[in-house]
């Protein structure tokens, strides 16, 4: 049985103990055991902030062991998985010295706050051969997937344009202090750039046009194109300052040689060229749910992720970070460090 703490229980750890909870009560050989926050007793009775809902408002965290620094969680439990979900900027620190101590590491996306410190990651991981993954959820998000399986086996031919959008209502606490999320441009942009990674390898060369709204953070408003050798016509926007009760979204339409796919209002129509369009069946579970299924599986059998490598996710970090040199000159191209195998 694997043995699990999560690290962080804010939004993202509440949303990840939801789907423990569901694995475990589906009969999944792991245990939830251990909570570390340095907030836990205020947040253990206090509602999460995030862009889409969890299970609950409030937690009943009696059945579990909850610590307010990880060291006494790691001195008090004997832990095969710790799944970190703290402030970006504390990603890589936590990561590697978790690797360290033999401990495998599901770690939330962005990486880290930068590409260098993201391969810090990767030559730990495979240091201590611990399996590191990072929570990039769009590639296990169904509607992600049926694009990615639509390019893979080429039953619409090979993409000719795509745009992709995400945005949201401002987020609150140290989302906004730049230095630690690294703003829009990193912490909710960094979904749709790493897909456009994972679809389509890196590009040669990016253009980005961006600007900050809400004082101290960085990019909140981020607009990107893409160039490849083909002449594929992308482009990826981003927007956390979207006003009053907007709430979140996320959707992407992209156009095939012989297809054309849109994803909106959770949804996926499927427009080929020579058939009638239609609605696309999907599984129901959420990335969230599949990316930690998939981990753990891969965890037990002691064999290596695939679908999100870490050497992959410091690649879309590459790519983040060529863009804010393209923004910083206002829409400069800019170049990519030498391709790498995408996976």
């Amino acid at each position: 049985m694997l043995k699990i703490g999560i690290l962080g229980f804010g939004f993202m750890g509440r949303m990840h103990f939801d789907n423990y909870v569901r694995l475990m009560e589906e009969g999944a050989d792991i245990k939830l055991v251990a909570i570390c926050d340095l907030r836990i007793d205020e947040l253990k009775d206090s509602k999460a902030n995030g862009n889409m809902a969890t299970e609950r408002d409030v937690y009943d965290l009696e059945p579990y062991h909850l610590y307010d620094h990880v060291d006494s969680m790691l001195e008090n439990e004997e832990l095969d998985i710790v799944d970190v979900c703290l402030p970006t900027y504390l990603h890589a620190d936590m990561t590697c010295m978790l690797l360290e101590k033999g401990i495998h590491v599901m770690c939330e996306k962005p990486m880290a706050g930068s590409a260098e410190e993201a391969w810090r990651m990767v030559k730990t991981a495979e240091r201590t051969g611990k399996t590191l993954m990072i929570g990039q959820c769009l590639r296990f998000w169904p509607a992600y997937e049926y694009l990615k399986a639509c390019v893979e086996d080429g039953r619409y031919g090979s993409i000719v344009a795509g745009e992709f959008f995400r945005g949201s209502e401002p987020p609150k606490g140290w989302f906004l202090e730049g230095d630690k999320s690294g703003g829009c441009i990193t912490d909710m942009h960094v979904h749709d750039v790493d897909m456009i990674h994972w679809l389509m390898g890196k590009p040669e060369r990016v253009s980005t046009f961006a600007k900050t709204i809400i004082e101290g953070s960085l990019y909140d408003i981020v607009s990107t194109h893409y160039s490849y050798p083909d002449g594929k016509v992308i482009n990826a926007h981003a927007d956390w300052t979207l006003s009053g009760e907007h709430g979140f979204h996320m959707g992407y339409r992209v156009n095939l040689e012989q297809a054309t796919l849109v994803f909106q209002n959770n949804e996926l129509k499927v427009y080929p060229e020579d058939a009638p369009g239609f609605t696309a069946e999907l599984s129901g579970d959420s990335g969230y749910y599949r990316e930690l299924q998939y981990f753990l599986e891969h965890v037990a059998q002691g064999t290596p992720v695939t679908v999100c490598t870490p050497e992959s996710a410091a690649g879309s970090l590459e790519i983040i970070e060529a863009e804010i040199r393209s923004a910083n000159a206002n829409g400069s191209l800019e170049t990519l460090p030498g391709k790498q195998t995408v996976s």
